[in-house]
């Protein structure tokens, strides 16, 4: 990073150095304090540097630049960073601040601790200064208190070189950097080789080494558990260490409590003891051990369990300073999340000698592992379904009053409804901690609006918001609650997932909470400090009903079957709802591929009616989300991105375009998930009675391989819904331009391609059926090599039998010889379709299809087939066609593309000289040596090329407007590669 000039150092900051350096025993005096210098010095500089430290603009709370963080000061051994730095109310960076009397570039200490703020909170880099000196840290670098202060330190100045290196500090560290992306690319770049451990796979790893010592212990122990009492007993425990240690750390709890515990023996009845006293204070369903009324059967295993004292003090031991490099108080609710959706990918299970072994759950490792979603894709579908649903109203219509004074519900506003936020596969709860933060945001700032300077809090306002440290308004407890308790709601099938969601909730209603706060609301409101949401989120089958088991014998399924099954009753178990409609908001990341038996698949066709053409998981999902909704609601999703063009999606894309209006349709780059090749898609849907014709979508799609870590700076195309809606296969395609060329020729065109040509798929043979030699006598030469457009790689080193041994043996001997086209089913880098002709006798693999024309000659149709015209139509009409891993060609699609019906012929004739031309060319291409040669010829083959794309969109009556569609199109197919 380059160092401007002099000249370009802010005067402002010339004057700071100048003062330091005039008065610099004095700062460097015992006399000068950390509060000082933040006041005298670093908010100056910084404030040089871009940054609002102040909120001069009066960004709302969640919006501001800079939080001064040290109002979460509690004591001496619990703390926060000084400044969070943040661009739209996400974090980028830390500052921690020292008094200038203190040696950084020598004591360990400060390091440390600046490196465990910010590598608990995922953050790249972060600073430490005194400003008499200025480090930087890559705080990727997992820290330890053994680490001399020079470990992960990147940048190290001296206050006299600000003046000479202001240029490189504003490239990276100015608000403008940041907004511009060069805080991110020079993270990249810096981005340490050695040593780096995101917090979250390091904390993933700590509790799975803590569930596989808790598992065989209680195993070991206690010989009567059973495996399902194991699973919950482990679980049970580590989310309440981890409860409990969090609140220390956020000075909820008095800090040191549990580390207390490592002194002495019998330290798991001396545990029990705090989860009790936790119950008294929390009302959380995690600690609930004895029967309450209104609340379903208290926890009546785990305290009586027997556990070695080692094993507490083996994990408590490792949670704190300083062998612990987690800072608790900035470990935030969403980075607990994706640790726990990892570690619910597993389970444990008992032998045959009772001892416990940690195991893949059967479906995660079908899918290849557990895939987090993105916070920004959480942010983006919220924002777009449940903030939809709040504009234009009040916080009272959108959910009532727990309690009046009298003891009884307060009745919303006439007219007005609950808001009822539901995902039906929460998993570890990210899309619900997504909508509730939403929510709180959003209600502190319907509250701050009705806040007039210098005049009274309107009434009940007081209890709803108050005014924190610095001067920033919080919404009080009692209102987190109450949001949460009125509009979040989830359910899952699997029981620890329900309860992850639970503690990752509980977790969010207590972050910037202190030991005052919450001892507040239960001295005035004499309530405990958290709700119970046994009655929000659920254990149960969003899929499979009670009526599962009418017209089955119930006996039929032993026990285990019916606990997997786990088959639930939603207008009973959400009677509320359902009482008025149904649910508003439906988001999430619906399984994929979900394994059913069956019976479930028998259950599942027989009310879905979009499910049976092809029984994915997740259309389940889309179709049952959608009769959750009352009328007007919206669902949100991220999905595989084949339902927008797949042929054995039609059911499902018929279904939704008739009774959803399309809001948003984004086709996500490759990468969104980490280490997964999944094509995905985000849809944003509103239930409605019928759809309006004149609807207009919003659509959008990412360059393939672009990297995004925000969806912010979308610039939206716009498709009338109808257009879809007239597609034969239904087919979402985001391209307004395309669509009409579509729909116009379908108008114009009376034929498809499936009327003028028959298609087979090649054979998969068996082992069996492949030999080097003929040594059958139905045995033919096997093509293993390559087709492309025009040309034909051959290769045959093998024969395949067409006997008894082949798999799938064809009906018919002429896809295999004779005059035919061939096609390969792989769409290419470039997004064109390939194919070629052949008269050569062998068999063909599944990679390619054979194609016999009808009535028209082979030359006319692989001159189309290879045209740009029929190659933008398959990639704009197919998803398939671009997905990362395996874009194909369907034999469907393939054949519902248009043909131009009767051709003249002598536009017939032109095309058939063109096209044996161009083989000729690639024949000739395919046996010259020389260089000189390849380019004459290669020139010849280009221009060819163009005649019969020439010839192809005279054929289909193309316009020069559209002509240029195609071409633009095809000649920026996208950042595949070669």
């Amino acid at each position: 990073m380059d160092a401007s000039s002099n000249s370009a150092t802010p005067p402002a900051v010339v004057a700071l150095v100048q003062r330091f350096a005039q008065n610099e025993d004095f700062y460097r005096g015992p006399s000068y304090n950390e509060a000082l210098c933040r006041v005298d010095f670093i908010s100056p500089m910084f404030a040089e540097l871009g940054w609002d430290l102040a909120n001069v603009a009066g960004y709302a709370d969640a919006y501001r630049d800079v939080i001064h963080e040290d109002s979460l000061k509690i004591g001496a051994a619990t703390s926060a960073p000084d400044y969070s730095f943040r661009i739209g109310g996400a974090r980028k960076f830390f500052l921690e601040a020292k008094k200038p009397g203190v040696n950084l570039k020598t004591a360990p200490e400060p390091a440390f601790q600046l490196r465990r703020y910010a590598w608990s909170a995922k953050l790249p880099l972060s600073i430490l200064t005194d400003f008499e000196e200025f480090a930087v840290y890559d705080c990727r670098v997992k820290p330890s208190h053994t680490d001399k202060p020079s470990v992960a330190r990147i940048l190290y100045l001296t206050y006299d070189q600000y003046p000479e290196k202001w240029g490189e500090i504003a490239a990276i560290f100015s608000k403008e950097a940041i907004l511009k992306g060069s805080f991110d690319k020079y993270a990249q770049t810096v981005r340490g080789k050695r040593g780096t451990a995101e917090v979250d796979n390091a904390f993933l790893a700590e509790i799975e080494e803590w569930r596989e010592t808790l598992a065989r212990n209680f195993a070991l122990r206690n010989a009567a558990l059973s495996v399902r009492d194991l699973n919950y007993a482990v679980q049970r425990t580590i989310d309440r260490v981890i409860f409990l240690r969090m609140c220390e750390d956020r000075g909820i709890e008095r800090y040191g409590r549990l580390q207390e515990l490592v002194q002495g023996t019998g330290l798991y009845a001396r545990l029990g003891a705090l989860f009790r006293e936790a119950d008294d204070k929390y009302n959380a369903g995690l600690f609930y051990f004895s029967q309450e009324p209104d609340r379903g059967p208290p926890d009546a295993l785990t305290l009586g369990l027997k556990l070695d004292d080692k094993v507490l003090k083996d994990i408590v031991g490792r949670l704190y300073y300083p062998e612990s490099p987690y800072e608790f108080s900035v470990l935030s609710a969403d980075i607990l999340g994706q640790v726990y959706e990892q570690f619910l990918g597993k389970v444990i299970r008992l032998t045959a000698g009772h001892r416990a072994v940690i195991e893949e759950k059967p479906e995660v490792r079908k899918a290849g592992g557990v895939y987090y979603t993105p916070t920004y894709i959480v942010d983006y579908i919220v924002k777009h379904t449940v903030g939809k649903l709040l504009e234009g109203r009040t916080p009272r219509e959108i959910g009532p009053d727990r309690e009046t004074k009298a003891g009884r519900a307060r009745k919303l506003p006439k007219g007005a409804k609950m808001l009822r936020v539901l995902d039906p596969a929460c998993g570890s709860g990210s899309f619900l901690l997504g909508a509730y933060q939403y929510l709180l945001d959003w209600h502190r700032e319907q509250y701050v609006g009705q806040i007039v300077a210098g005049k009274p809090l309107p009434a009940g306002l007081g209890e709803r918001i108050y005014q924190g440290a610095g001067g920033v308004r919080r919404l009080t407890i009692r209102e987190k609650k109450r949001i949460l308790l009125n509009n979040i709601y989830g359910v899952d099938i699997d029981p620890q997932a329900v309860e992850v969601t639970k503690l990752s909730l509980l977790l969010k209603v207590l972050e910037g909470e202190t030991d005052e706060t919450v001892g507040s609301s239960l001295r005035l409101f004499h309530e405990r400090a958290l709700p119970d949401l046994t009655n929000n989120i659920k254990c149960g089958n969003a899929l499979i009903g009670p009526d599962f088991y009418n017209g089955q014998q119930f006996e039929m399924f032993d026990e285990e079957e019916r606990y997997r099954i786990n088959a639930f009753d939603w207008k009973a178990e959400f009677a509320e709802a359902f009482k008025e409609g149904g649910f508003d908001a439906l988001i999430g990341n619906p399984p994929y591929g979900a394994s059913f038996s069956a019976s479930e698949q028998q259950y599942l066709r027989a009310r879905l009616q979009s499910y049976h053409a092809r029984g994915d998981s997740y259309v389940a999902f889309l179709e049952a989300g959608i009769k959750r909704l009352r009328d007007g609601g919206t669902l949100g999703m991220i999905i595989p991105s084949a339902i927008f063009g797949g042929p054995a999606y039609f059911p499902v894309r018929e279904l939704l375009l008739q009774w959803t209006q399309w809001e948003r349709a984004i086709l996500l780059p490759y990468d969104v998930f980490a280490a997964a090749y999944i094509d995905t898609a985000i849809v944003c849907l509103r239930r409605v009675a019928e759809a309006s014709t004149d609807h207009v979508a919003l659509t959008y799609e990412y360059p393939k391989r672009e990297r995004i870590t925000s969806m912010d700076d979308i610039t939206y195309t716009r498709v009338p819904q109808h257009t879809w809606l007239a597609d034969p296969e239904k087919r979402i395609v985001m391209d307004p331009s395309a669509v009409e060329l579509i729909a116009t020729l379908r108008i114009r065109c009376s034929l498809t391609l499936g009327d003028i040509i028959e298609v087979r798929r090649g054979v998969l043979p068996t082992p069996e059926a492949l030999s080097p030699r003929k040594t059958r006598r139905h045995a033919y030469p096997y093509f293993e090599g390559d087709v492309y457009r025009y040309r034909l790689n051959e290769c045959i080193k093998r024969y395949a039998a067409l006997d008894e041994s082949m798999k799938e043996r064809p009906r018919d001997f002429k896809w295999f010889s004779g005059s035919r086209l061939l096609l390969r089913r792989l769409v290419n880098r470039q997004f064109r379709l390939m194919a070629t002709s052949a008269s050569e006798t062998f068999i063909t693999n599944k990679n390619l299809y054979s194609l016999l024309p009808m009535s028209v000659p082979h030359e006319l149709v692989l001159g189309v087939l290879n045209s740009r015209l029929l190659s933008h139509l398959y990639v704009k009409l197919v998803t398939q066609a671009t997905k990362d891993d395996f874009a194909q060609v369907t034999i469907k699609d393939l054949c519902s593309l248009p043909w131009p019906g009767a051709i003249p012929s002598a536009d017939e004739k032109r095309m058939v000289t063109s096209v044996r031309r161009m083989l000729a060319l690639q024949r000739r291409s395919a046996a010259a040596t020389a260089t000189h040669e390849h380019t004459v010829i290669q020139r010849e083959i280009d221009q060819t090329d163009r005649e019969i794309d020439r010839l192809v969109y005279e054929l289909y009556g193309l316009t020069d407007e559209e002509i240029a569609v195609v071409e633009e199109a095809i000649a920026a197919p996208g950042d595949r590669g070669s």
